[in-house]
């Protein structure tokens, strides 16, 4: 893995937006560390989108809407979410600067939260970045069970219905491997990456403030590409 620190040059949205399109992402040590360095994996992280696999027992919790799912409704809750210690997690990379920089990546219209709210409380979600066709995860978070699970889940069904061709995870967790996630060597990575950077993809085919159920979401994961 490739780790240069940074040194002089000044990280901005536009700086980072380019990253994304040279398959580099930036980190922190910690959310304590004020530095930042670039990372290329040498095998990356992926989610095909034709074979994401939901699990039975989540498809039945993704149908019941136990969760109500908002898009961009309150992204700094998300990263905030992403960035607290939580349960086998004491430390995460997600330091100030880091925040800040997807904040205005946010403003910009380049990042977007997948939220899982239940009781009109914040359960669970997801952030990432998007840019053509290719959506990159950055971070998920739950404060329940399965609230991020259905935030994928939903993420996933959005990014096939609005004609996404590239999810990329980073990295390979036993989690996401549970889900169809596979890694990829650089050269393929860069071939997937070029390809989804040619074309448009339509991240709201569902509008923000539109409730899309759980019985929709499955049906748009279940359709033929």
């Amino acid at each position: 893995m490739s780790r240069p620190r940074e040194h002089q040059v000044e990280i901005t949205p536009e700086v980072l937006l380019k990253a994304y399109a040279c398959g580099i992402f930036p980190m922190a040590e910690s959310a304590d560390d004020p530095g930042l360095y670039w990372i290329e994996p040498e095998r990356r992280g992926v989610i095909p989108l034709a074979d994401f696999m939901v699990s039975r027992r989540l498809a039945r919790t993704v149908r019941s809407d136990r969760f109500e799912i908002r898009i961009d409704h309150d992204f700094e809750a998300v990263i905030d979410g992403c960035s607290a210690p939580a349960e086998g997690r004491a430390k995460t990379w997600i330091n100030p600067r880091i925040r800040k920089l997807y904040c205005d990546l946010y403003a910009r219209g380049f990042c977007h939260s997948v939220e899982a709210w239940a009781d009109g409380a914040l359960a669970g979600g997801l952030y990432g970045v998007r840019l053509g066709r290719a959506f990159f995860g950055e971070s998920m978070f739950h404060r329940e069970r399965d609230a991020s699970k259905v935030a994928l889940v939903h993420l996933v069904a959005r990014l096939r219905r609005g004609g996404f061709t590239l999810l990329d995870t980073q990295f390979v967790t036993d989690h996401l491997r549970s889900f169809g996630a596979m890694e990829v060597s650089r050269r393929q990575y860069h071939q997937m990456l070029t390809q989804a950077l040619t074309g448009d993809a339509n991240f709201y085919c569902w509008p923000p403030g539109e409730a899309i159920t759980g019985a929709d979401c499955l049906q748009s994961i279940s359709q033929t590409s």
